[in-house]
């Protein structure tokens, strides 16, 4: 049986957020109600791969344009395109991982948000290094815009974007 995506449920709350804080550093730690915020009021879409019994294996958080969303990320792709999609997070369990999940979610984001906006958009933690992201964007036809740092805290990141 293939990977099977449907839209996040609330009752995925929990499993979401445990795959989240296990894919830290590569995404950003949420408590659950800040996770709760991002995928019932922030997101344009919160899309859920599952095994065949149905439990979350991994998901990807996608927003558009116009949020009051406090991410310097979020701010900094703003400034710079007037409609896109842009993908806030996408994790996936560490039990799961090698099963082309992330490609999947990505695809269906693909499919989903073609024809509504022009663009998708993301980053990738440059610090603390994050290769085989950079690789899995860039066999996804994305390509890098630009990159931030923050000397303070020691990370940087780069933003990339793939024409829809």
């Amino acid at each position: 049986m293939g990977v099977v995506v449907r839209d996040w449920q609330s009752g995925d709350l929990a499993a979401l957020h445990a795959i989240n804080e296990g894919a830290v550093p590569g995404v950003g730690t949420l408590t659950p109600s800040a996770l709760e915020v991002l995928v019932s009021r922030n997101s344009a879409a919160t899309l859920v791969s599952c095994d065949a019994a149905g439990r979350p294996q991994g998901f990807v958080l996608v927003m558009c344009e116009g949020l009051d969303y406090a991410s310097l990320n979020y701010k900094w792709l703003s400034e710079r395109y007037q409609r896109f999609a842009y993908v806030d997070r996408i994790a996936v369990d560490e039990a799961a991982r090698g099963q082309g999940i992330g490609e999947v979610l990505y695809g269906t984001v693909i499919e989903r948000f073609t024809g509504e906006r022009p663009v998708l958009l993301a980053e990738v933690n440059l610090e603390p290094p994050n290769p085989g992201s950079l690789r899995f964007h860039e066999r996804l036809g994305f390509r890098a815009v630009g990159e931030r740092w923050a000397a303070d805290h020691g990370k940087g990141v780069v933003y990339l974007e793939r024409q829809l």
